[in-house]
């Protein structure tokens, strides 16, 4: 497997965490893979062959070609069916509220296709993606997109994202006391800003946080 990571355009860095891609050949084994929960929302395009998703009890389903995938709280059980081609963006945590036109809630564990949040323009979106050949026209289409569809940068609540940052200093190691302590709110307003922006508690970013430091100690 190849992965690489690029950064994002300067006017979308305070939403977008980066662009990656992933890709294999043809004779590469197919394996089961598991995706830990990290408090981030991606908008991904297959340009190779698609995946199947494990929804549990023996079943799957396949994943859409280019969809969102929304905030993780359980382990994400996906497998390719052949040669995989990846392009996303990851977004971070509370960075795709200016583009959800579902609550982010309702979005949770769940790949939703671009054309049933974006009609039209997602779907030209896809078709642009997936008929260019390098990483940076990909690039140059999809901020393209997510600059003209930004039109609500304001609804990124600053006391969220002064948290989130918080939480990512610290590990997730700060409890939801000390937090809303440092930031002067109370624990339940906190919480309800976290459900709105990001679809997650502090507790469970918190939760998700600590684990990926555990990983990255591994």
């Amino acid at each position: 497997m190849n992965y690489q990571t690029f950064e994002p355009d300067k006017e979308l860095e305070v939403l977008v965490k980066c662009y990656w891609t992933l890709e294999s050949s043809v004779d590469e084994q197919l394996e089961k893979q598991s995706v830990v929960p990290d408090g981030c929302m991606e908008m991904i395009f297959h340009y190779g062959d698609l995946y199947k998703q494990y929804t549990g009890r023996g079943k799957s389903i396949i994943q859409p070609r280019c969809f969102i995938i929304g905030q993780l709280t359980r382990p994400l059980e996906i497998e390719p069916t052949g040669r995989t081609g990846i392009f996303s963006v990851r977004f971070h945590p509370y960075g795709f509220l200016p583009f959800a036109f579902l609550p982010i809630k309702e979005m949770e564990n769940t790949a939703i296709p671009l054309e049933k949040l974006f009609g039209q323009n997602g779907k030209d979106l896809e078709e642009k993606i997936l008929n260019v050949n390098s990483v940076q026209e990909r690039i140059n289409l999809v901020e393209r997109f997510l600059l003209n569809s930004l039109s609500r940068l304001e609804t990124i609540d600053h006391i969220v994202r002064s948290t989130v940052e918080t939480i990512l200093t610290g590990n997730g190691q700060l409890s939801i006391n000390e937090l809303s302590s440092q930031i002067h709110i109370n624990r339940r307003q906190l919480e309800r800003k976290f459900y709105l922006t990001i679809g997650l508690s502090p507790k469970q970013l918190s939760k998700t946080i600590r684990l990926q430091a555990d990983l990255r100690c591994c």
